[in-house]
């Protein structure tokens, strides 16, 4: 996707430009297309105006001259023309391109992925979906990135290019302040140590492309139409049938043909004077081009024939290259780079007003379950789920049309999952009714079920790979009921009227699951037995927030084992927490505010789907508060309803917050130290985006902590600018977040991710929703303005004590929100099924959670049995360690070592893996017998197995 708000600039005039020093410029002319897996276009509509035509015709013009290059990025196109459209001629020719070195992937996964708001278990797997394609088609491992697009750049992505056996790494998108300081100071190439643990064994030389970005210049001199764009822009829904395309560059004649070479070596001189060699990258391309290559070469190729045979007069030669063309150029002239740390390159802004990219975040469920005679049906989900970490997928930079393809493949893919996992669990053959287990099956990301009257069976599924004590929901009609386990022991439970529905109750069951597994409980009406506890309601008035007494108040106290919340009657909102381990008392107080944002062109900045450029400060919305709160021996709810005014009758707001209390003989490690919230927002007036600030008394000096995809955490110093300091001081949480003081620790742990920003001392907010219009002509056209009247249902969880304490929790507590419990339900009958997988060969991925040195216990190396940890599947034989995604032996990966000011004198060796992410390659058999142990010092994640 190109910048929505690009500033152009117009080229130098040849002789403004001084001679470079040193002699010749040597570009190296990368011919790409930027092909979008979504954004205006879904992907059905790409192929068929322009994706398919780009590698038919590419590789038909690469055939015809030898000279001729082309890297190919994202696979979702390529697959599906490598599927449905080329022919064995074109795949054969495919296969000699890659072999003479004039065709090259570049990144290679399924799509190019967005770096601010994704998990790293969503980027792995779509990375190692795409490698294994190449892979397994033409033994082809990519080992450079191209990462134009992304708004900004994690210091996640380097690291794990890195350990997937990469080179060099490209990014674009940074802040244009900083792009344009390191532009002066020669500093757009540097060596990134990606990981704080990793460090040196695993940095990455990096390229940040200058400000003309992935893209042509488009301007022309001595013309008004577009430069180097000789097909011109494609054409939706169908390609032109004269084949004439809008905005077709002039083609290259004698006549212009001296001036085409000026503005191209004009321009070249200009980006040279940006780096420190004399090697140019130079991008010929830009989004949805290359749709007819025909035209594109035969003009390039009279043009860089002409500028080589004038290379004295201009001081430049020119050459078609690949990526790893340009960075061999490099690398081979063994010079000394400086070294960037951990530090990330977020957030993104765009423009001199300062106005900051942000983004809507969709709520995306993926589930990843294998068994051999479903792989068909998972590898297509896996694919669907891929597709979605797109840059302009799940950050909600797309079109309406485009969020509808992306939902309806996952809900396709849910379904098939809970398919899978019903075949798995329940002998479908014996049910009362065929097809009933999957209408029945849900998750708790994805509503309750519907509530029945009759006896249910409920299977619980733990996703994750250790023991887990947590709650359960599912909606009943009655509230009087029994929860039963297999044995048909009482299982503690609690029924309370839902917050959805007045006419059914919400029965929430204690359950105890190991890794991996599940467990089926029974769910009755009461039947003279032990029932589940009913829960009890207290209603307070609705308070007016503008007459409330503030030196009077009327505090009462919500307790469990861990925490004390008090709540000011006088008010109905929170007034401080507790935390009884150390009697350390914070005061805490929420809010809901909204920014007001502009929506005329005529009248200055607009917040739209990309940038937030707020008016102001946020503005109170509430002026009453509503109180109830539910209590119960397991659970006590407090639901808080902000309304406008003290009449209103509706509320736009609302915060419902759960403090569990476990009974003895359970583990209430996790349980009791987390306060959950769930949040209920909109449907907003026009132009607001609405945030949840807490604010508290730590003394944190405006210094926020914010993780980079879900793996490590970065320091958000809060920091003034001339232009839009507010938005430039969000950051992206995908995970986790905190505030601290010198003794205690605040953690918010989020199922989705939200910008979040510390706009005062002691204060934390968190972006909750957006309703965005404007009247840019540009997002008009594109259908890319973001009037979203929904109402939004987020979680966060929070943890407040001692660091020590929070560091012991949050890793655990983070996973166990992202994989929250799978839960089956149905009115069911016959025998569970017995697993039938087939495992010969699992790809064993294994994460160590903490950082070095952030935990003096948790951070130690781990021992990891692997003879216990795979007993279940069947004898371990042999362990051979892989890449991250697969298709290298480390034994036989050897990356390049580039010389850096921490390490002169090692230019010349090569750099083989060490301390990382451990990815082993087990084969197994049940009559064998071997054991297996790994050690691990950063990283560990069980995933689940993949054949």
């Amino acid at each position: 996707m190109a910048a929505p708000h690009t500033v152009l600039l117009l080229l130098l005039p040849l002789l403004a430009l001084p001679p470079r020093a040193g002699g010749e410029l040597r570009a190296f002319v990368v011919a790409h297309s930027h092909m979008d897996v979504g954004w205006v276009y879904t992907v059905q509509e790409s192929m068929h105006a322009y994706a398919a035509n780009v590698y038919t015709t590419v590789i038909e013009e690469l055939m015809k001259g030898k000279q001729r290059k082309f890297i190919a990025v994202e696979q979702e196109f390529f697959r599906l023309w490598w599927d449905s459209v080329a022919t064995d001629t074109q795949k054969q020719q495919v296969h000699q391109l890659l072999q003479e070195g004039r065709l090259e992937f570049v990144i290679g996964g399924q799509v190019m992925h967005d770096e601010a708001v994704t998990l790293i278990d969503d980027q792995i797997l779509q990375l190692t979906e795409g490698h294994g394609f190449l892979y397994e088609t033409f033994g082809s491992r990519p080992q450079f990135s191209w990462h134009v697009d992304p708004f900004g750049a994690s210091a996640t992505t380097p690291t794990l290019f890195a350990l997937a056996g990469f080179n060099a790494h490209l990014i674009s998108r940074i802040d244009y302040d900083l792009k344009d300081g390191m532009q002066k100071n020669k500093k757009l190439q540097f060596v990134w140590q990606g990981s704080p643990s990793l460090s040196a064994r695993q940095e990455i030389f990096t390229h940040v492309m200058d400000q003309y970005s992935y893209c042509t210049p488009s301007q022309l001199p001595f013309s008004n139409r577009s430069g180097f764009f000789w097909n011109g822009l494609a054409t939706f829904p169908d390609p032109p049938k004269d084949g004439v395309y809008p905005n077709m560059s002039l083609p290259v004649t004698d006549a212009n043909l001296h001036l085409y070479a000026q503005t191209m070596v004009a321009n070249i001189k200009e980006r040279a004077a940006w780096f420190r060699t004399g090697e140019v990258l130079w991008p010929w391309g830009c989004d949805k081009q290359f749709f007819n290559a025909s035209v594109q070469y035969s003009n390039m190729d009279l043009l860089v024939d002409y500028i080589n045979k004038h290379s004295a007069e201009f001081g430049v030669t020119v050459q078609y290259a690949t990526v790893s063309d340009y960075f061999q150029a490099i690398y081979s002239r063994n010079l000394t780079w400086e070294i960037r740390d951990s530090q990330d390159f977020l957030p993104y802004s765009t423009e001199e007003e300062g106005q900051n990219c942000f983004f809507k975040v969709q709520q995306l469920s993926d589930y990843s379950c294998i068994i051999d005679h479903f792989q068909s049906l998972v590898l297509t989900i896996i694919i669907l789920t891929a597709k979605v970490q797109h840059h302009d997928g799940i950050t909600g930079t797309e079109s309406p049309k485009v969020k509808d393809m992306y939902m309806n493949n996952l809900m396709y893919g849910m379904l098939n999952v809970k398919k899978l996992m019903a075949s798995i669990i329940f002998d479908i053959n014996n049910a009362k009714k065929n097809g009933e287990v999957y209408s029945s099956v849900y998750t708790t990301g994805s509503g309750k079920p519907g509530a029945t009257d009759v006896d249910q069976y409920v299977v619980v599924y733990n996703p994750l790979a250790w023991n887990i004590t947590t709650f359960v929901t599912v909606s009943v009609s009655n509230e009087e009921m029994s929860v039963y386990d297999e044995l048909g022991q009482s299982v503690p439970a609690q029924v309370q009227s839902s917050v959805e529905s007045q006419s059914t109750y919400d029965l929430y069951i204690l359950v105890t699951i190991s890794g991996l597994s599940y467990r089926k409980y029974s769910i009755k009406p009461q039947d003279g037995k032990q029932s589940a506890f009913i829960g009890s309601s207290v209603k307070y008035k609705r308070r007016d927030l503008t007459r409330a007494d503030q030196q009077s108040r009327q505090l009462f106290p919500v307790v469990n084992n861990c925490y004390q919340i008090v709540f000011d009657q006088n008010t109905n909102l929170m007034h401080s927490i507790t935390v009884r381990e150390t009697n350390q008392t914070v005061q805490f107080t929420q809010e809901f505010l909204e920014y007001h944002v502009n929506g005329d062109t005529k009248k200055g900045p607009i917040s739209d789907n990309y940038i937030f450029a707020p008016n102001a400060s946020a503005v109170p919305v509430s002026k009453a508060v509503g109180l109830e709160v539910m209590s119960g021996s397991l659970m006590t709810e407090i639901r808080q309803y902000f309304y406008s005014n003290v009449t209103s009758q509706d509320y736009i707001y609302a915060v419902f917050t759960r403090l569990y209390s476990v009974p003895e003989g359970y583990d209430e490690k996790l349980l009791c130290h987390r306060i959950e919230q769930e949040y209920s927002v909109g449907p907003l007036e026009l132009n607001r985006e609405a945030v949840l600030r807490t604010s508290t008394n730590l003394n944190t000096r405006q210094l926020l902590y914010t993780d980079n995809n879900g793996y490590q955490m970065q320091k958000r110093p809060f920091k003034a600018y001339v232009n839009n300091t507010v938005a430039r001081n969000y950051y992206p949480m995908v995970q986790t977040a905190y505030i601290e003081d010198d003794n205690t620790r605040l953690m918010l742990l989020a199922e989705r991710a939200h910008g979040v920003s510390s706009q005062g001392n002691g204060q934390v907010e968190v972006m909750l929703h957006r309703r965005i219009w404007n009247n840019l002509q540009w997002n008009l056209n594109n259908n890319l303005t973001l009037n979203d009247s929904s109402v939004v249902r987020p979680v966060i969880w929070l943890i407040l004590g001692t660091k020590a304490v929070t560091n012991t929790l949050y890793r655990t507590s983070g996973l166990a929100l992202e994989h929250r419990p799978v839960v089956m339900f149905g009115a069911l009958s016959g025998k569970q099924k017995q697993g039938d997988a087939d495992f010969s060969r699992v790809l064993l991925r294994i994460r160590h959670l903490y950082e070095v040195g952030e935990d003096p216990v948790l951070s130690q190396p781990v021992m990891v049995d692997l003879k216990s940890l795979l007993q279940g599947l069947g004898s371990v034989v042999t362990v051979e360690e892989r890449s991250l995604t697969g298709t290298w032996d480390v034994n036989t990966l050897e990356r390049w070592r580039w010389k850096t000011t921490q390490y002169p004198g090692k230019s010349s060796e090569l750099m083989n893996f060490a301390d990382r992410i451990l990815v082993l390659d087990v084969c197994l058999m049940c009559e064998a017998s071997l054991t297996t142990e790994g050690v691990l010092s950063r990283d560990q994640e069980l995933t689940h197995p993949v054949t």
